[in-house]
């Protein structure tokens, strides 16, 4: 057993702020807004937190694909519409307080396991809990339950319009901005690599070794993940039509090379850094895709597919964003024919993996890591709940919500959440009680000081938490000022007491309520590394030979780095499959199964390297935990990066060169 530090400094400390902050704040601002200002002009503002209830799905799905966002965006207004309705029967049948405290806090534990399996994003699980906390408390007839549920339903249904409206004019914006992101995550690796003097000499690249620096290591880490993010966001974009198929292979061409700089360092890396930045800033802006050559791998794995429905891409062509005939860049004639992009030769993800409803369910089967932290919340938020009972406090729905809110991965994270709630709301009560004369002026200074604090939050919540809630605190005092007007004092004193109780219970009992799973999870991540490195090794083992003139031609002595890099591993002996030396590659079909059987390989060995490292995160974030596997971890990463940046290369290679 260990016993870990918990951090300080670290939990106060700003980051950037988040590239695309501004659209969920301002579709939430809009979404809110709208209904907020139809009830000032029917005098109901009484119906504030059931229109909100809805309104606050617009903060949700806006790092999905379009087409993944109308579909995704329904089940969280079905959600927050069935947490709705449950509280407010609730309400309206139990007169105990201590019940509702459990009820609360139960909703609470299914809103952070069902958000967490589902992997929803930002903001998670907090603003389901936050609208189902209050309805909790707030007095209903069961005759009101269907017409207030109806209108968060209709909020919600106005908020889906919202979120989908950019879509008229940025149809692509979401996946371009998944792109670029992996596009400047490779460009900091690159230079990353430069800076700490792990390029190699003049005759190649090398794979990543676990000797690396820390902030190579880490910069390797946020480059795989987020080129598998941008990959699982291209998946999730539809190609239906030739135009839309040709503009999702041109970011498809461009992820490829961002995956290239997983495989080494070429020896212009600060200039090919560069390059990938240029192009980053090309898709933010909103310019014609870049045009990217096509070497032979990357057309034979982004056309693999294809060969299945009888479209024959011509190996090594560059094809425009835009349609039209390939160009190919082999002495080989062009194809008379056939489209620039077919649908159906696109990169798809590996088949058999569950996904959508199967895949949440199976992330909640027994034995998850999600058990413990569901029981965490359920115990914490009831605890808090009856101490702040105890004390006095007539609705203990904020101690429910500060409890739900600080339990993350693992104590350490929730300490930090704690400790930065604890602050952030303590400063948006000091905040609310300077403002406190503006919003007695009117109902219309109170919209409008409410909006701007959701817009606030938004702003500041991804630099730090405890920032964003200065803002959160007020908004949602405001939210009970619209319904129930309290007297200040009382009003001030209940949500400081809440806050304290809810933040000392919840982690006093995230503390004692140890997720021991989390050991567990590493072990599984393992088996997934290993498993996934052996098929990808495997395949090169069987692959075909890269040509002699196309592999090593753009770099110099690719090939050579190669053999160098792993002539005192496992390596060595998967460079004899790369057929460096020689050899005809096979026939077109053959090549492209082959390439395309790669391109899933890659895939899952590069999201189980992902998936071990936020594994190991948060086993090391546990105070008291089993002892770490340190060096069956650093082996397994080890060999992990060394297969994937082999196969990166021979899929990819000249990836940087084009």
């Amino acid at each position: 057993m260990r016993f870990r530090p918990l951090p300080v400094r670290s939990t106060v400390r700003l980051r950037r702020p988040v590239d695309i902050w501004h659209k969920p704040a301002l579709s939430a601002v809009v979404a809110l807004g709208v209904p907020d200002l139809v009830l000032l002009g029917l005098g109901r503002l009484d119906l504030v937190l059931y229109t909100s209830a809805g309104a606050m799905c617009a903060l949700y799905a806006h790092g999905l694909p379009y087409a993944a966002r109308a579909r995704t965006l329904p089940w969280v207004v079905l959600g927050m519409v069935a947490s709705l309705a449950v509280a407010l029967t609730a309400a309206s049948l139990v007169t105990s307080a201590a019940v509702l405290v459990v009820l609360a806090s139960l909703l609470a534990a299914v809103h952070k396991m069902v958000c967490d399996a589902a992997r929803i994003g930002p903001p998670g699980n907090l603003i389901l809990t936050f609208i189902a906390a209050s309805a909790f408390f707030v007095p209903q007839r069961p005759g009101e339950v269907l017409p207030h549920t109806g209108l968060a339903l209709a909020t919600g249904a106005f908020a889906w319009l919202v979120c989908m409206a950019p879509a008229l004019v940025r149809p692509r914006g979401p996946e371009r901005i998944a792109t670029a992101r992996a596009l400047e995550a490779a460009a900091g690796l690159l230079r990353a690599r430069a800076d700490a003097g792990s390029a190699p000499p003049a005759g190649g690249a090398e794979p990543a070794r676990v000797t690396d620096p820390a902030g190579v290591a880490h910069a390797r880490h946020a480059t795989a993940a987020a080129v598998n993010a941008a990959w699982h966001a291209l998946f999730l974009v539809p190609a239906r039509t030739p135009e839309a198929a040709a503009a999702r292979a041109g970011l498809e061409r461009l992820l490829v090379r961002a995956e290239s700089a997983l495989g080494g360092v070429p020896r212009d890396a600060t200039a090919q850094a560069d390059r990938l930045g240029g192009w980053a800033r090309e898709l933010r802006s909103g310019r014609p895709l870049p045009e990217v050559a096509l070497t032979t791998a990357e057309a034979e794995e982004l056309a693999g597919v294809a060969w299945e429905f009888g479209v024959a891409l011509e190996p090594g062509m560059a094809l425009r964003a835009g349609g039209g005939e390939p160009r190919p860049r082999t002495a080989g004639g062009r194809r008379a024919g056939r489209p620039a992009v077919d649908p159906s030769g696109l990169r798809r993800p590996a088949p058999g993996r569950p996904r959508g409803v199967r895949a949440v369910v199976g992330r909640l089967r027994p034995g998850s890591p999600l058990l413990p932290i569901g029981a965490r919340v359920a115990v914490g938020c009831v605890l808090a709940g009856w101490v702040s009972m105890a004390v006095g406090v007539g609705h203990p729905y904020w101690a429910v919500v500060t409890a739900a809110s600080i339990y993350q991965a693992n104590t350490t994270l929730s300490w930090q959440r704690a400790f930065q709630r604890t602050l952030g709301n303590l400063l948006g009560l000091a905040l609310f009680t300077a403002l406190l004369p503006v919003f007695r002026t009117g109902h219309l200074a109170m919209i409008v000081l409410a909006l701007a604090f959701q817009l606030g939050a938004e702003a500041m919540i991804s630099r730090n938490y405890w920032l964003g809630s200065v803002c959160v605190t007020p908004m949602a005092l405001l939210l009970t000022e619209f319904g129930r007007p309290l007297a200040a004092g009382t009003l001030i004193a209940d949500r400081w007491l809440d806050t304290v109780v809810g933040a000392a219970v919840g982690l006093v009992c995230c503390v004692l309520v140890t997720n021991r799973r989390a050991s567990d999870r590493i072990d599984r991540a393992l088996e997934r590394v290993v498993e996934a490195e052996a098929t990808a090794s495997r395949l090169l083992a069987d692959g075909p030979a890269a040509p002699s003139g196309s592999a090593g031609e753009h770099t110099g002595a690719h090939a050579t780095g190669e053999r160098h890099a792993d002539a005192d591993g496992p390596g060595a002996a998967r460079e004899g499959a790369l057929g460096t030396d020689g050899g005809d590659r096979a026939d077109g079909a053959d090549g492209a199964g082959w390439a395309r059987e790669a391109g899933w390989a890659r895939e899952a060995l590069a999201g189980a390297l992902v998936e071990l490292r936020e594994a190991v995160e948060v086993a090391a974030g546990e105070w008291w935990q089993r002892a770490l596997p340190e060096e069956r971890i650093a082996r397994a990463e080890q060999q992990g990066h060394r297969t994937l940046a082999v196969l990166v290369r021979r899929l990819a290679a000249p990836a940087l060169a084009a």
